[in-house]
């Protein structure tokens, strides 16, 4: 019988629902159980494809090419299961199929309402595809009270009903904020949250409680009794000098033995969690460090690269190193030309250049581009970051000042250009002009194939990989040869056709750009290999400053 575990979250968002509810799946794994995640979106989005990085941060891929939530990402990093598209679920996505069963008459002529059309279609979402795993976790974004999730809190509400006590659990995250005037905790703002769930109809079974210092046996014991829940099940949920100590912490605190308490399932076993245990330890007891600086469009908010972030944290645990990450404005570098360049990358190790959309910043990211290339400086460029050192080769060596992308407007010299079809398998893609912004990208898993003596090929310890994909725009095959005359060299191309996956320079220390996104399948125990070889090659250039 599978098991539900329902997360919600209360008094302010950002708390961290995703990284709780990841870590409690790395503890019923490290059990012995099957475990399968899922969010559930309120927004009326149909996916986070067309949301600005700002306001929602990065889009995560998973390999069968869904745009979904940051939080996929957290699962995939804590567990090693792959996410899909069903695991992501929005409000959007949830209306647009109810209208278009109704446009279908499926109805058979009922009128449409929230309940029970759009409630049994959420718990339809909820129970696909869970047969064969132990337990589901699902998290519901936002807070409690939102207006635009309250479908969902009656949806779960109704699933306690629908499958019996002993098989769903409601856990409840909220914050304990201190006042230092009075030097104390305050439960008022939890009580207040799980109240307002309480009048959902979902009573918390467990609470986990956000905190910057430990919470009293006082303050507990008073949030059990005003929220209705036994004194073990209020559980601190502290401040973590690293987000892969949370499962630890967790752990330490009882929270993986209540919820086997709650489901009846074998808990008397201490899990073992030794790879938690030395990825701990090689995060915060570094050998040396090194310093990358990523220069992007979005870097005013980390979570827009949110990926890159623990995929540089990976590489670094790769190499028993601590990632000293600069994030850089792209756009700073354009105001003083090479001397802003000078100024701000004078410093580092690494130069990365992440993806990204539009022409603002473009000019500051080529000029770092320029500058890890002249002054030998590892590079790495993701995705728009190698189409940008495509550009960067043609206007600075092979002096072709036109050479530009056809996203920035007509050029006479469209270097990076919009492919209209592709092979997928023994599938043709097509993309149409007009076509939905949100079904215009290569996205998800597709096959490369590299050149056997490449950087790439070394770092991966083979020639065919599959990495997942998110663009419009492909390096335009018609200047591959003018590219090879300026020494970059196309050393990884798509299965079955002829577009550019990875270029790199051999006369440099190490200089890749690849079109894909690997950052969406890097982990803690399992460093992507060029996320680990660029920190390698950055670790060899800090000992040679």
């Amino acid at each position: 019988m599978t098991r539900f575990i329902f997360v919600t979250g209360g008094v302010v968002s950002s708390l961290g629902k995703g990284i709780a509810a990841a870590s409690l799946a790395s503890l019923l794994q490290a059990r012995g159980y099957k475990v399968l995640l899922r969010k559930l979106e309120p927004y009326i989005n149909v996916d986070p494809g067309t949301m600005n990085p700002f306001q929602h941060g990065e889009v995560f891929v998973t390999e069968d090419g869904a745009e979904t939530d940051l939080d996929l990402g957290h699962y995939e990093r804590f567990t090693g299961v792959n996410t899909t598209r069903f695991d992501a679920v929005s409000t959007g996505r949830i209306y647009s199929d109810v209208i278009a069963k109704e446009r279908r008459g499926d109805y058979l002529g009922a009128t449409v309402q929230v309940i029970p059309q759009i409630t049994d279609a959420i718990k339809e979402a909820i129970l696909k595809n869970t047969a064969d795993v132990d337990v589901v976790i699902c998290e519901i974004g936002g807070t409690v009270g939102d207006i635009e999730g309250l479908p969902f809190l009656e949806a779960i509400r109704q699933l306690r009903n629908d499958l019996g006590y002993r098989n769903t659990l409601f856990i409840h995250l909220t914050l304990i904020p201190y006042l230092p005037t009075v030097g104390e905790l305050k439960t008022k703002p939890t009580q207040h949250s799980v109240q307002e769930l309480q009048s959902k109809g979902i009573q918390p079974d467990i609470l986990l409680c956000r905190s910057d210092r430990s919470i009293g046996v006082e303050e507990r014991r008073k949030l059990a009794l005003f929220c209705n829940i036994k004194p073990e099940c209020v559980i601190e949920a502290l401040d973590s000098q690293t987000i892969y100590r949370v499962p630890l912490n967790y752990h330490q605190h009882g929270l993986d033995q209540e919820v086997c308490r709650h489901f009846g399932l074998e808990a008397e076993t201490s899990p073992d969690l030794s790879i938690w245990e030395r990825m701990v330890e090689a995060i915060t007891r570094p050998a040396a460090s090194v310093t990358i600086g990523v220069v992007g469009k979005y870097t005013a908010l980390v979570d827009a690269y949110k990926s890159i972030h623990e995929s540089l944290i990976h590489g670094g645990i790769a190499n028993h190193v601590h990632v000293q990450i600069d994030w850089i404005d792209a756009c700073e570098l354009e105001d003083d030309g090479q001397v802003a360049v000078i100024k701000r990358l004078s410093h580092v190790d690494g130069i990365l250049v992440p993806g990204g959309f539009g022409e603002r910043g473009t000019l500051g990211m080529i000029a770092a581009i320029q500058f890890a290339r002249e002054k030998k400086i590892p590079f790495f460029g993701i995705c728009f970051g190698m189409q940008l050192a495509v550009l960067e080769t043609l206007r600075n060596v092979g002096h072709y000042k036109d050479a530009s992308s056809s996203e920035f407007g007509p050029t006479s010299m469209p270097a990076v250009a919009l492919m209209t079809e592709w092979m997928k398998g023994e599938e043709v893609q097509k993309y149409f002009s007009g076509k939905d912004l949100g079904g215009t990208m290569r996205l998800g898993a597709y096959e490369c194939h590299l050149e056997s003596d490449s950087f790439s090929s070394k770092a991966y310890k083979n020639t065919i990989i599959s990495e997942r994909h998110r663009h419009r725009y492909e390096v335009n095959t018609t200047y591959l040869d003018v590219l090879e005359e300026c020494g970059l060299h196309v050393v990884g191309k798509m299965a079955k056709g002829l577009l550019p996956e990875v270029v790199e320079r051999k006369d440099h220390p190490w200089f890749v750009g690849v079109q894909f996104h690997p950052e969406f399948k890097s982990r803690p125990f399992n460093p992507h290999p060029l996320f680990a070889a660029f920190i390698e090659a950055s670790l060899t250039q800090n000992r040679l400053i």
